[in-house]
């Protein structure tokens, strides 16, 4: 009741109740599912769904349990008077949990969810049997991995747009090994230069000002 519409996207009875072993393509990896809603529409009775790999061993396991000249994948619960939807209930409070609303199309409708986000919107809808504007309104669900996924990214564009510091203008500093620029008149070995660091900022170059005052 769980797998065949969490991970193979049946619809619960009808199309769980319908899938007979000849349906089961090992091979192939897929399932021939039989749609009594939309039989009475042309090309809409019968799709092809893949035997995904979590569906995978649940399938195996009841072929290995079937009973010889089983047609059905189902044989339990084939007495119309029975709700499968009191019997999931039961079984979800066994294992402890809470039942939510809508049981077997939430299953469904969570299943699409996830196939949205890896496959083509119009791949996952022909797996599950409905149209996109349907899957858009009914099924397709917001999760809470959106938005950790959201916060994720948020928090990565801010760390790579972090602006940088602008060099201020106006200084005299220069990157180590960095090459003194070449001035009209000057040469970087010229005295000015070799001897510029050794007076303090505003002080008078004694060279230069005796120099000047004999020139």
């Amino acid at each position: 009741m769980f797998t065949l519409p969490g991970f193979g996207r049946l619809r619960c009875p009808s199309e769980h109740l319908a899938l007979a072993w000849p349906d089961v393509d090992w091979e192939r990896e897929w399932l021939r599912v039989v749609s009594s809603k939309k039989e009475h529409l042309e090309g809409e009775g019968m799709r092809l769904v893949p035997i995904f790999p979590e569906l995978r061993p649940y399938l195996e396991e009841v072929f290995e349990l079937a009973t010889e000249g089983a047609v059905h994948v189902i044989n339990r619960y084939r007495d119309g008077n029975q709700n499968l939807r009191t019997q999931l209930q039961r079984i979800i409070r066994r294992a402890g949990l809470e039942a939510w609303p809508k049981l077997f199309h939430n299953l469904r409708a969570s299943r699409e969810t996830e196939m949205a986000t890896v496959y083509p919107m119009h791949v996952a809808c022909a797996w599950i049997g409905n149209t996109e504007r349907i899957a858009a309104k009914h099924y397709l669900q917001v999760t809470e991995d959106y938005f950790t996924l959201a916060a994720k990214r948020t928090a990565q564009n801010t760390a790579h747009s972090s602006p940088k510091q602008p060099k201020m203008q106006g200084s005299t500093e220069h990157a180590p090994n960095e090459k003194t620029p070449d001035l009209p008149g000057f040469s970087a070995d010229s005295q000015v230069f070799s001897e510029a660091g050794q007076y303090p900022h505003g002080d008078s170059n004694p060279g230069l000002l005796a120099e000047n005052q004999t020139s």
